[in-house]
């Protein structure tokens, strides 16, 4: 792959980038991971026709065991990972588990795309920005059971913030086709393009980073998927599970005391057993890679 890594390396000088210094191209572990500040782990291998989930774990948690292993090696003891390869969440986990020497706090994974598309919806739906748009929610994993959650989100409509649900008065909607597109919108993307999300999958972790680098902005809060010990949403320990943070000082914090109702419940719970199952998978794997 070194050759196509090489053609990424042209497209980047090309694009004469104010802030970009320098890009080092490598297949070394030591060279890559030297001295890091933040990592992006972006590769990962994709599930292919006819494979079954247990298989993509499996794949995965070799790659990343290594790669978690290299961070515990060679990088800074203050690196931020951000897991973006699928299973994202659990790809994330493993990692943190093969880099004992690195805070478990430090390690997050990419579900910014998810609330993205969320906010997108919504924005589509009311005819406004999707700046317009703030405190939704993913919950869980990034994977179709993830619950993008809206009840405490807000919009602004003639300069004025209103809560989502008040706002459309579509409540079938908001229960409904909304929550199977954000989920199911990956999927749609590939249909269509033959192609997974590319761009807009940049543009999430952009967003990402930027937030942990330099704070969330005073009274919102964005999704990533971290560690869940100690949450107060009874999602159980040592999951890697995406919940609402606000960040300030490169220190994300679950956004505590919002009121979850029934419908809400189930969909978290059911996100937490597939994240619960998925750990057992790639633990197992673990022990053995």
């Amino acid at each position: 792959m070194m050759g196509v890594l090489d053609g990424v390396l042209m497209e980047l000088q090309d694009c004469a980038l104010p802030l970009l210094k320098d890009v080092i191209a490598t297949d070394k572990e030591e060279v890559a991971f030297k001295d890091l500040d933040v990592a992006i782990l972006v590769g990962s291998m994709p599930r292919r026709d006819g494979m079954e989930r247990k298989d993509l774990l499996k794949a995965n948690v070799k790659i990343f065991k290594s790669q978690g292993a290299a961070l515990d090696k060679y990088a800074k003891k203050s690196v931020k990972v951000i897991v973006v390869g699928n299973p994202a969440n659990t790809n994330c986990l493993t990692a943190s588990k093969s880099a004992p020497s690195i805070p478990k706090e430090n390690f997050s994974c990419l579900t910014r795309l998810d609330h993205n598309r969320a906010k997108a919806q919504i924005a589509l739906k009311l005819g406004v920005t999707s700046e317009d748009v703030k405190n939704v929610i993913i919950w869980g994993n990034h994977s179709s059971t993830q619950y993008p959650d809206v009840n405490h989100a807000k919009v602004k409509l003639q300069g004025k913030e209103v809560g989502v649900y008040e706002a459309l008065k579509n409540d079938s909607w908001l229960k409904g086709d909304f929550i199977t597109t954000v989920q199911q919108r990956g999927a749609a993307v590939i249909k269509a393009r033959k192609l997974s999300s590319a761009m807009s999958a940049a543009k999430a972790i952009c967003d990402h980073i930027r937030d942990i680098w330099f704070g969330t902005p005073e009274g919102e809060f964005v999704s990533m998927g971290i560690i869940s010990d100690g949450n107060s949403y009874g999602v159980p320990d040592d999951l890697l599970y995406s919940f609402p943070v606000t960040i300030k000082n490169k220190t994300w914090k679950i956004v505590e005391g919002l009121p979850i109702n029934d419908f809400s419940r189930e969909k978290m719970d059911l996100t937490a057993k597939e994240l619960s199952e998925e750990k057992e998978t790639a633990f197992e794997f673990l022990s053995s890679a």
